[in-house]
């Protein structure tokens, strides 16, 4: 019985998933977006969230390369453990957690399996902060309206608008006879 396993085996024994999940976690650092299955992409994010925090907690020298040996050891790839702690980690550095975004695709059309992409979050150009940071300075300020907070100033006006439209309409009716 599986009574409370939360891992998903992905159908694959310990070293094969262990492979499969390196595979995918170096692909996903190089490219910064993959596309895969859902349940391998939720599989993924487990694996390697832990592995970008890594790049993160390192601060002294000594504490760079025990992270370096950490990370090597999951991932087994030199080219990928350098463009991580190169590239990946000043851009997350300033986030608190939540690296990657899962997108569902759909369905594939030979075996019915959804389809999902993983990106690293602070690498989508689309969603990115220089561009709402940029639109946020050429538009004008949204004000912000909140149903239950009016104040009675703002209802008074409008009674008085309501009245004075309901005499006019009055006045109108009264002249067309």
């Amino acid at each position: 019985m599986r009574h409370g396993d939360k891992i998903n085996n992905l159908g694959r024994k310990k070293a094969h998933r262990e492979a499969l999940l390196s595979n995918l976690a170096i692909s996903l650092i190089n490219h910064k977006r993959i596309v895969t299955t859902l349940a391998k992409a939720k599989a993924l994010r487990t694996y390697v969230e832990p592995l970008l925090t890594k790049t993160k907690k390192a601060d002294t020298k000594e504490a760079i390369s025990h992270q370096h040996r950490i990370v090597f050891s999951y991932l087994q790839n030199k080219e990928a453990v350098k463009e991580l702690f190169t590239v990946v980690a000043p851009k997350i550095a300033s986030r608190p957690g939540g690296y990657t975004r899962i997108i569902r695709l759909g369905i594939r059309p030979g075996d019915n399996a959804e389809k999902a992409m993983i990106e690293l979050v602070d690498f989508n150009e689309i969603y990115g902060k220089h561009i709402v940071a940029a639109t946020a300075e050429t538009a004008e300020p949204v004000k912000k309206t909140r149903r239950a907070g009016k104040k009675k100033a703002d209802a008074t006006v409008e009674a008085t608008e309501t009245t004075a439209t309901t005499e006019e309409t009055k006045t109108e009716e009264t002249s067309a006879e």
